[in-house]
């Protein structure tokens, strides 16, 4: 008999890396607290709390959304507990450097808008400087802890769009919108949790895109039901926006995908039979939503805009009345005033990108533009495939309004729902 061969030990050694604490390993639980706090306390649930957010008078320190405050609490957390700070902050700069810039930029405005004696010091920190701290967080998470995020998600979504539709058969408001306190009794738009209607709408839609193009773990029968309920829920909300773009590219997403299937010539069976069942009882849904007065709300938001349509026409006049020079590096914000309420748009520039140019400057505009873009690309880029829609629908939408030029939260919220439905990829180990 012959020896068997002698194998190297080498050949058998397998690189053993010792237990130690990372802080991607974190808790989920700072990220759940701050989707409960976002996604909970709008302005009208606050002022119900004793704060004014949403208004002039009272202390600075109440107009910085309470989430906000927790976000570096919750970084700041998961740095100590982490038990390696430098190391932390290192690897936090390294895999979310978009979210470093767009903090360093919401801060650059805080100090233009500081120096210039301006006015929305708490927007630039809510709207720029939180998402960043925000993100910062979730890049730290394993996407294995982020399962209960996602419930968290849909339980919030859940409960909003109930509220929303209660609002709506009821004819009262929970928890309106206000302006230092002063309700708009005109407006009977519903608003639920996220205060203003037109951030419900944004926030709802980009949410049912999300689960159209196939985000988060629902099972078909829930998927179905939540995409139900918040379609209904949508046009409550009023955004007329919002419903284009649900039904546009929602719409042809679901063709896009029911010609897939049935171009491989294999149709489950479930699947056909809940399809014959929906198309049965289609048209008693509809009977029964004309005659509760469903579809009269939907009809009188496109057929009265408070004029929406000739605010985006005027909002480029005013471009034209300031000189170059001027809007360079912003002109004065008494002057820009003064033109606003000469052209009708003391209600708002429906436009972020405008807005930002006549009171912000070209200059700063573009950083903030370029900021923002890089920081939704790494989000996108720490998601898995999918995201086309949502993100394209999110994209349109926040150009309907003034949105991130002024004090909002939408871009934090965005963070936490894509993290949530679509698991970030983890990076390879070096």
């Amino acid at each position: 008999m012959t020896a068997a061969p002698q194998i190297p030990s080498a050949a058998w050694s397998v690189p053993i890396h010792r237990a130690r604490p990372r802080a991607r390993d974190a808790s989920a639980a700072p990220a759940i607290l701050l989707l409960l706090v976002l996604f909970l306390f709008s302005g009208g649930v606050l002022w119900h709390l004793g704060v004014n957010y949403d208004g002039f008078s009272g202390s600075a320190a109440a107009k910085v959304h309470p989430a906000t405050y927790l976000a570096p609490l919750c970084l700041l957390w998961a740095m100590v507990s982490s038990g390696d700070p430098v190391g932390f902050c290192l690897r936090t700069a390294r895999d979310a450097p978009a979210s470093l810039l767009l903090l360093v930029v919401g801060t650059a405005l805080l100090v233009q808008i500081a120096l210039r004696s301006g006015t929305g010091l708490s927007g630039s920190i809510d709207t720029f400087v939180g998402p960043a701290l925000v993100m910062m967080l979730l890049v730290r998470i394993a996407p294995a802890r982020l399962g209960p995020l996602e419930t968290a998600l849909h339980g919030v979504m859940l409960a909003n769009a109930c509220l929303g539709l209660a609002e709506f058969a009821t004819g009262r408001l929970v928890f309106p919108y206000r302006l230092d306190g002063e309700a708009f009794p005109t407006d009977t738009r519903s608003a639920a949790f996220q205060g203003h209607p037109l951030v419900n709408a944004l926030v709802t839609a980009t949410y049912v895109l999300a689960l159209i193009a196939g985000g988060g773990q629902l099972r078909p029968w829930q998927r179905l039901a939540m995409l139900a309920l918040q379609t209904a829920a949508l046009v409550t909300f009023g955004g007329r926006s919002a419903i284009v773009a649900v039904v546009l590219l929602g719409g042809l997403s679901v063709l896009v995908a029911t010609l897939r299937v049935l171009r491989t010539g294999r149709v489950p069976l479930l699947a056909a039979a809940f399809g014959l069942s929906a198309l049965t009882m289609a048209p008693l849904a509809l009977v029964a939503l004309a005659f509760g007065g469903f579809f009269d709300k939907l009809a009188e938001r496109f057929v009265s805009d408070g004029g929406s349509a000739n605010a985006r026409i005027e909002m480029l006049a005013l471009i034209d009345r300031i000189p170059f020079r001027d809007l360079a590096f912003g002109p004065d914000t008494g002057f820009v005033e003064t033109l606003r309420r000469m052209h009708g748009l003391e209600w708002g520039i429906e436009n972020p990108i405008v807005r930002m140019v006549l009171y912000q400057g070209v200059f700063m505009t573009t950083l903030l533009t370029l900021a923002v873009v890089l920081f939704v690309a790494e989000i996108v880029r720490r998601c898995r495939p999918g995201t086309f829609l949502p993100v394209l629908g999110f994209a349109l939408l926040l150009n309907t309004s003034e949105s991130i030029a002024s004090k909002t939260t939408v871009l934090a919220k965005f963070a936490i729902m894509m993290v949530a439905l679509y698991r970030p990829l983890m990076p390879r180990r070096r």
